[in-house]
């Protein structure tokens, strides 16, 4: 498709796809292009999938992708910015910026680890605090937190993943961590995850919880739930009614921006829907993107 590919590194992980449904799909469990970007925009959206690509799969015919149209970190509203440039040791986990009413951000989650990165982040303004949503995703927190100032978070459950984290988050009660911003333990995916809810706006769900465009609807990944499934089914029981948000912003899986009011139905339905759900063997390709 006038020279651009996907080499045979591609994991699909579904980054690519959430930043370019149009000209990315899946064919044989990897991605592929599917056509040639048209416009301007077009060809900035690839090239977001280019630089948010841990294993830098997406390619032009030329091999090296045009750095000025680096887009990241990339706005999602006026509060919110993906950060882009996922992380092979975060399984290409997306990351994300969130801004504070006082001028500082925090960071939930990490892309792969770069000093050029982190100061192209800090621009933005300091960041307080790097938020881990699970032990999958701590690859690079302490890093990214000693090189910021910041303080290092992560639940007791996976605190092995973290030994060294600034704040552990213990037990099972929600937490403000900061103005506006609640920490919910959700044990599930894995022992210590955890979901971060901001301003009754953004919910920050890690790999507990995504929005699948196949299904159109908010969907548990079944088949890649570490822990216990059973668990995931009663967090989702105990903390579900607690949770008001417009965003559901997760490491794996898709965005979606909905009217709060859909999003609770959609939450109330998943977690009846997750109630059904028994263990099963380890399968990456049954996630449902």
């Amino acid at each position: 498709m006038d020279g651009w590919y996907v080499d045979d590194r591609c994991t699909n992980c579904d980054v690519a796809r959430q930043l370019a449904p149009d000209l990315i799909d899946e064919k044989d469990g990897r991605s592929r292009i599917v056509r040639r970007p048209e416009t301007e925009e077009e060809n900035r959206r690839l090239h977001a999938a280019v630089f948010a690509c841990h294993t830098r799969s997406i390619r032009p015919a030329t091999g090296r992708p045009d750095e000025t149209l680096d887009p990241f970190p990339l706005a999602l509203d006026d509060t919110v910015l993906l950060c882009g440039h996922n992380s092979r040791r975060t399984a290409g986990a997306n990351s994300y910026l969130l801004r504070r009413p006082s001028g500082t951000l925090m960071m939930i989650d990490t892309p792969r680890w770069s000093p050029a990165l982190a100061d192209r982040y800090t621009a933005l303004g300091r960041i307080t605090d790097v938020l881990l949503t699970h032990r999958d995703h701590a690859a690079h927190g302490r890093r990214y937190a000693d090189h910021l100032g910041a303080r290092l978070w992560i639940h007791e459950g996976d605190i092995d993943a973290a030994t060294d984290a600034d704040r552990v988050i213990r037990g099972l009660d929600p937490r403000e961590i900061d103005d506006g911003v609640t920490v919910h333990p959700l044990p599930g995916h894995t022992r210590g995850s955890v979901l971060y809810l901001a301003d009754d706006r953004y919910c920050f769900s890690g790999d507990s919880f995504y929005w699948s465009r196949s299904l159109g609807d908010l969907t548990v990944a079944h088949s890649v739930t570490w822990y216990s499934i059973e668990e995931l089914a009663a967090s989702l029981a105990r903390t579900a009614d607690r949770l008001r948000f417009e965003w559901v912003l997760p490491g794996h899986g898709d965005r979606r921006h909905l009217p709060a009011d859909e999003m609770a139905r959609r939450l109330r339905a998943l977690t009846e829907h997750t109630r059904t759900l028994r263990p099963r063997p380890v399968d990456f390709t049954a996630v449902r993107w």
